[in-house]
């Protein structure tokens, strides 16, 4: 019996089920060609495979076809998984990595492809992200600035990517936040505006980004916003304005 015309492998070639070694589960509806099938190309088809046959996972860990190999990693016994940490495809080797102990993660933070070195640091806890806070890519930076204790994130805040000070920024202790708050891209200054104290945000009263003005004008004492009242833009006067007019509203100083 053969798999529908449309079944084919990882080569293109059409799957052959009376010559595959399960092909006795046929007749059982353990495997459905279109469906369920180890030999199929679309990863979908194998994976609903290991999931029904999770005991047979570590018998495909060398097979050629690396979607195969990734897969079954995930139902292959832990103890195998150390020597896929060497496969020659990033998928295999961070299917690995995801269910070895963390201490095995280590020693893949020099690995050549940057989504491996990601899938580390999002393994990896404290002082051993320390070593990724300078990776080139900066995926893994901002895997790692999302991992980070609050009290190392200072070692990121001049980070050489937005996005990724935008997440220091505001994850970052109370104490160094301040110290970000004249950072040169202005969705960071907004960020930190977001945090910081009222009285703390009259020092950005003059800041370039009407955003971050419009934040100072909603949430700063009202005493500070005789200026931006004034303002060049018509949402930030509008907000400090009507903040100004509000009962109770303090105009000292």
């Amino acid at each position: 019996m053969s798999a529908p015309t449309e079944c084919l492998d990882w080569q293109g070639i059409a799957i052959d089920c009376a010559g595959c070694s399960h092909h006795a589960w046929l007749a059982s509806g353990e495997c459905r060609p279109g469906e369920t099938c180890v030999q199929d190309r679309y990863a979908r088809r194998v994976l609903r495979f290991f999931q029904r046959h999770r005991t047979v996972a570590d018998d495909y860990l060398d097979h050629p076809y690396f979607e195969v190999r990734a897969i079954a990693s995930r139902y292959a016994t832990v103890f195998r998984l150390a020597d896929l940490l060497a496969d020659s495809e990033p998928e295999v080797r961070i299917a690995a990595l995801l269910r070895l102990p963390v201490s095995r993660c280590k020693e893949m933070r020099n690995d050549p492809e940057a989504k491996v070195r990601a899938a580390v640091a999002s393994r990896l806890e404290g002082a051993d992200l320390v070593p990724l806070i300078g990776d080139r890519e900066y995926l893994v930076r901002l895997m790692v600035a999302r991992r980070l204790p609050p009290d190392l994130l200072p070692l990121m805040m001049h980070d050489a990517d937005p996005e990724v000070r935008r997440l220091i920024a505001q994850r970052i202790g109370e104490d160094w936040l301040v110290a970000m708050a004249w950072d040169v891209e202005p969705r960071v200054r907004l960020d930190v505006a977001e945090r910081l104290t009222p009285e703390q945000l009259v020092a950005l009263a003059d800041d370039e980004d009407w955003r971050v003005r419009h934040m100072v004008a909603s949430r700063a004492p009202t005493s500070a916003l005789e200026a931006l009242a004034a303002d060049s833009d018509d949402d930030v006067r509008a907000e400090a304005r009507r903040r100004l007019h509000e009962p109770g509203a303090d105009h000292a100083g």
